[in-house]
């Protein structure tokens, strides 16, 4: 699977999450794992960013927007925090350490 599949996986399971909390936490996974893709970065943002408005959190509808504009823009260039769940309630430069199944995905799938 690549990481690619991954990412989709989590974005599947956090669907079919029974709770906010579930959901969100899956998202964070999915943000871990798409990090070194423009095209997974940015769409797990979007993800992150409709989860919010539907929850009415307008403090993470805020801070996903900031991170859509530099998931689109720094991605490319290797600007990112590794391991960063990207949630509004880190720092969206603040690199974080990686669980180790994520780190054992991210370290094995090809890109």
């Amino acid at each position: 699977m690549t990481l690619h599949d991954h990412v989709e996986h989590e974005l599947g399971v956090a669907k079919l999450a029974p709770d906010a909390a579930s959901q969100f936490a899956h998202l964070e996974r999915a943000h871990i794992l798409s990090q070194y893709s423009t095209r997974d970065h940015v769409a797990v943002h979007m993800r992150m960013l409709r989860w919010a408005v539907r929850e009415r959190d307008v403090r993470e509808v805020a801070g996903q927007v900031v991170r859509i504009v530099g998931a689109a823009t720094k991605t490319a260039i290797g600007l990112i925090p590794v391991g960063n769940t990207g949630g509004s309630n880190v720092s969206a430069i603040k690199p974080m350490p990686l669980p180790d199944d994520l780190a054992e995905i991210i370290a094995r799938a090809p890109r």
